[in-house]
């Protein structure tokens, strides 16, 4: 009974109309019944009782006003997947990505892939609606997750990356083309890509700049992230000296491969930086709805008004007989 519902429910309100009727309408004077003595003394010379014509005209009535009333039974609520965004994530998991210059919010230094892990892990909890994929490079580029509505999956293995897994070198092309292909087969009308990366291309066999191109081919929209604090003061054990710890970091690459693919280059220096890099990205590409729940229904209204049929039959015949 839970999944039935009255889309008239208001209809109710008439039920009350015949006992109304019955209030304050006069009734019909009882004629007076005929004694006739030739008749068996034995014989029952009184009216038929009513009880029973009086049960069913008040199911008839219900059950036209429930009728009326139009329930409807609902199913359970079916989801539907229409037009949705593809979204790959391809980080960098060379070694230098455990390089600690990224100041958190208490002003402490973690490694850039933790800070990396804190970030993208809630990025990707808030692309509900998107289909996610995540692709790893380093010496070698690697799909670790295909494209899915399962954004807990993704921050699951965002958050168990681990360096030297896949080597210690930085393939950005192989990462860019693994993920292009990834988008091949698919009928989104929006594809995008989010690059992140603290060097430049040094392994694999496809340059970044062409991988780029075949991109842009594939209608993929590239954003690239350039992660490294760049210079800071590092202590020695005598004194303090001023160190680049984004020397490695291919800037223009990143910018031009942004650039061709109709995206943008953006830099985080610190967590804070880089957290609001994803947040910028989520205004970007608004999050779209991936699903739409509806529920099967089907219309009750013949039940109540057969049972209000036969009932009317049934209180005809009987009226027939005793008349």
């Amino acid at each position: 009974m839970a999944n039935i519902s009255f889309v008239w429910w208001w209809a109710f309100a008439l039920l009350p109309i015949p006992f109304l009727i019955y209030l304050f309408v006069s009734p019909v004077k009882d004629r007076s019944a005929i004694h006739l003595p030739y008749l068996p003394k034995a014989g029952d010379n009184t009216a038929p009782r009513n009880y029973f014509t009086k049960t069913l005209s008040i199911l008839l009535w219900c059950a036209l006003i429930t009728a009326l009333a139009r329930p409807v039974w609902y199913g359970e609520p079916v989801t539907t997947q229409p037009k949705h965004r593809d979204l790959m994530l391809v980080l960098d998991l060379s070694y230098s990505m455990s390089q600690e210059d990224m100041q958190d919010s208490s002003g402490n230094y973690i490694d850039r892939l933790t800070a990396v892990k804190n970030v993208v892990s809630q990025f990707a909890q808030q692309r509900k609606g998107d289909r996610l994929g995540l692709v790893l490079f380093a010496d070698h580029a690697y799909l670790q997750t295909p494209l899915t509505l399962d954004r807990n999956t993704i921050s699951e293995q965002v958050n168990s990356l681990v360096l030297q897994l896949i080597g210690q070198k930085t393939a950005i092309g192989e990462g860019i083309g693994l993920a292009t292909k990834t988008f091949i087969d698919s009928d989104a009308p929006q594809r995008v890509m989010i690059l992140l990366s603290d060097g430049s291309n040094t392994s694999g066999v496809l340059d970044p700049i062409e991988a780029a191109n075949i991109a842009k081919k594939y209608n993929a929209t590239i954003y690239t992230i350039g992660v490294g604090a760049g210079e800071m003061m590092v202590k020695d054990f005598f004194m303090t000296r001023k160190v680049n710890t984004a020397q490695d970091l291919d800037e223009k690459t990143l910018m031009s491969i942004a650039k061709i693919t109709g995206g943008q280059y953006f830099r985080a220096r610190n967590a804070q930086e880089l957290a609001t890099i994803y947040d910028t990205i989520n205004s970007l590409e608004p999050v779209e709805n991936a699903s739409q729940t509806w529920r099967p229904q089907k219309e009750w209204f013949s039940v109540p008004l057969a049972l209000s049929f036969l009932s009317l039959v049934l209180l005809l015949f009987i009226r027939r007989n005793h008349v």
